[in-house]
């Protein structure tokens, strides 16, 4: 738009109008009246629109109303651009967009753009100024861990794993090895009543590791095999029980006349039989089937604390037993405490009944 311009000199016409004929045609717009539909009522002065081709200073008009962000009120749609200017233009003459073009890159802004690294955020959450390349290296470089956290990252994973074996470790020792060793004894068991029942077993000597008696302890609802020796691959680890029958540490087997009959077996892990013989109170029963007979014995005393080396506890007559003269006995041998092999644990039984298989069972079975 031009801002200034010189008037015609003469009142020739615009075309084939003159101006007294516009001031004639103006005076009758002053006169007419308008319907309802946008124009101007009687009473009201008719102004003529602005045209930028008669006049030539004006106030601009503010902006159009939008609706929905792009609509203007009169329905068309506006273009931000053209009312607001385009982003990023500095105000100012020639030279203030040449300095702004340099400081974007280049004078026509062509400068590479800041990568989302270099880029700083303030504390709004709106990217600052761009990083400079040195300044972004130094802080890749901080962000990566040093060989103290790597160090610390290690050894906390050899922990975790060390921790997870040993987990793995427990459950075999505490849950598999005595489902395992129950499953192993109850076959023997099974097996060995079978041969009983078919004649199959002779009574007589044994090899190591071959089964040939139950012990029954009613109090505990023990039902185990008993095997010869206390090898702990071929007898104690399958979850039966061990007879003391080989070198200095052999005993009496109980159809003898007279000595002591001694058993070993776990307390904890594989099968535990013997867990709970600290339970046994004076007078308890304790049973040992043959193929022929079963031998009763009731609990006569114990000893909670002894060391592995005391062998004497399997003597004919043991001397810390309270019994003083040969008879038929009986001596139950575990680990003590619980889940350590340090010491060992005894029980020792009087024999008071021998009944063949033939009369049945006992009383101490039949309760």
């Amino acid at each position: 738009m031009t801002a200034l311009r010189p008037e015609r000199e003469s009142g020739t016409s615009y075309g084939e109008q003159s101006y007294e004929d516009a001031g004639a045609l103006g005076e009758w717009y002053d006169s007419a009246s308008y319907d309802a539909g946008g124009r101007a009522g009687a009473d009201e002065p008719w102004v003529p629109p602005a045209d930028d081709e008669t006049v030539a200073l004006r106030i601009p008009e503010p902006p159009p109303a939008r609706i929905d962000g792009s609509v203007s009120a009169s329905g068309s749609v506006s273009d931000a651009s053209s009312a607001t200017g385009a982003p990023g233009t500095p105000a100012g003459g020639r030279a203030a967009r040449r300095k702004a073009a340099k400081r974007r890159g280049g004078r026509h802004g062509g400068g590479a753009r800041p990568s989302a690294e270099s880029v700083e955020a303030s504390d709004d959450g709106k990217p600052s100024a761009p990083l400079s390349r040195v300044e972004a290296r130094r802080r890749a470089r901080a962000s990566k861990p040093g060989p103290a956290v790597l160090a610390s990252r290690a050894v906390g994973e050899v922990f975790i794993t060390t921790g997870v074996l040993m987990l793995l470790f427990v459950t075999y020792q505490l849950w598999w090895t005595n489902v395992r060793a129950h499953a192993q004894a109850g076959k023997e068991a099974s097996t060995l009543q079978n041969e009983w029942a078919s004649g199959k077993r002779a009574p007589g000597e044994f090899e190591p590791g071959q089964g040939f008696a139950l012990l029954h302890i009613p109090k505990l609802d023990v039902v185990v095999p008993i095997a010869e020796g206390v090898s702990n691959k071929k007898v104690l680890d399958r979850g039966m029980v061990g007879h003391y029958s080989e070198g200095a540490l052999k005993t009496a087997m109980p159809s003898a006349k007279t000595g002591n009959f001694g058993l070993a077996g776990h307390r904890n892990t594989h099968g535990e039989p013997f867990r709970y013989i600290n339970k046994l109170s004076k007078g308890d029963e304790i049973v040992v089937e043959t193929q022929d007979d079963y031998f009763v014995y009731k609990m006569t005393s114990s000893l909670p604390v002894t060391a592995p080396s005391n062998t004497s506890v399997l003597n004919p007559v043991p001397p810390q037993s309270g019994l003083t003269e040969p008879g038929r006995y009986i001596t139950l041998t575990t680990c003590t405490p619980e889940f350590t092999s340090k010491y060992r644990l005894i029980v020792w039984g009087k024999m008071v009944e021998e009944r063949p298989r033939s009369k049945g069972k006992p009383d101490a079975l039949v309760q």
